[in-house]
């Protein structure tokens, strides 16, 4: 069904990429492996193509914080999710009515903190852990694979000084950022 909000975030598409693409977010769930950094992608519903968890903002929600709700509706994963975006995609989403949906997705890095053996979609999704080699090969969706092989995640919280007082430093932990020094 769709509502004023998607009206709204349609007509936000529209004016910022010159498209009639609906606004969508993805999480791009990662962890360290033994072999480096692993992507888990998780089986589309009605392909079964290995994708991203991927969706829509709900009202008051931030970006980021959509796309973590996303990881876990879809495939069961919690963690840290980057605030900034690490890549962009479009792709048609075919909807159970036959039409399709032509989105604009904003992809966030999700550091995997937690895998749960029961989530909401458990049982109309696989999910599976790949090197990122494995997944660009493996991913079902061409404009995700670029981001996949560039994805290069932040060696874990960095420290960022935000303000000296007389007697004390401040700080702030940022997930996703990594300073440059």
């Amino acid at each position: 069904m769709v509502d004023g909000t998607d009206i709204k975030l349609a007509g936000v598409a529209r004016r910022l990429f010159g498209t009639d693409a609906e606004a969508a977010v993805a999480a791009l769930p990662w962890r360290r492996g033994r072999d480096g950094v692993e992507v888990l992608l998780v089986t589309s519903r009605g392909t079964g193509r290995w994708i991203i968890p991927k969706g829509w903002s709900e009202r008051g929600e931030l970006k980021n914080e959509a796309a973590a709700r996303e990881a876990w509706e879809e495939a069961g994963v919690t963690g840290i999710a980057s605030p900034v975006v690490v890549g962009a995609f479009e792709y048609d989403k075919l909807l159970r009515s036959g039409a399709t949906r032509h989105c604009h997705v904003e992809v966030f890095g999700l550091e995997v903190r937690r895998v749960d053996d029961i989530w909401p979609e458990m049982c109309e999704r696989d999910r599976r852990w790949f090197t990122t080699a494995r997944a660009v090969e493996a991913c079902g969706e061409p404009g995700l694979a670029p981001i996949i092989e560039s994805f290069r995640p932040a060696q874990g919280l960095t420290v960022l000084p935000v303000f000296h007082t007389a007697h004390t430093q401040h700080l702030v932990f940022c997930a996703g950022f990594q300073s440059n020094p």
